[in-house]
């Protein structure tokens, strides 16, 4: 039973979950759209959006914590320099999801996530 479990599996253990979860957002942050399932965008929101409000607060506290979170330190840098003041009146809901479709070869469905 999987009561008051939050969070999708998608599929894989829990080490390799974590780093698809790490570089997806990563990308979102760096390139700010990126084409994915809808399951994986679901799951990933939650992480981005938590990251940029971290960045928000600024400090070195703030680049630690994202640090641990994102890869390369490029995406903590444009997290707390270019989003964080981009996003500074904002209280929350940074990210887009938009259906796009269904994937040719086995039909899952395509959605692009982007900063809003």
């Amino acid at each position: 039973m999987r009561h008051r479990n939050k969070g999708k599996i998608l599929d894989r253990k829990v080490g390799p979950r974590r780093s698809l979860l790490r570089s997806l957002a990563t990308s979102v942050i760096l390139l700010e759209k990126v084409k994915t399932t809808k399951a994986k965008a679901k799951a990933v929101r939650p992480l981005v959006e938590k990251m940029i409000t971290v960045g928000k607060k600024g400090g070195i506290l703030a680049r630690r914590q994202l640090a641990q979170t994102v890869y390369g330190s490029n995406s903590v840098k444009k997290v707390v320099e270019e989003l964080a003041p981009r996003y500074k009146d904002r209280k929350g809901g940074y990210t887009r999801i938009t259906n796009l479709g269904q994937r040719v070869g086995d039909g899952a469905e395509m959605v692009q996530i982007e900063l809003v």
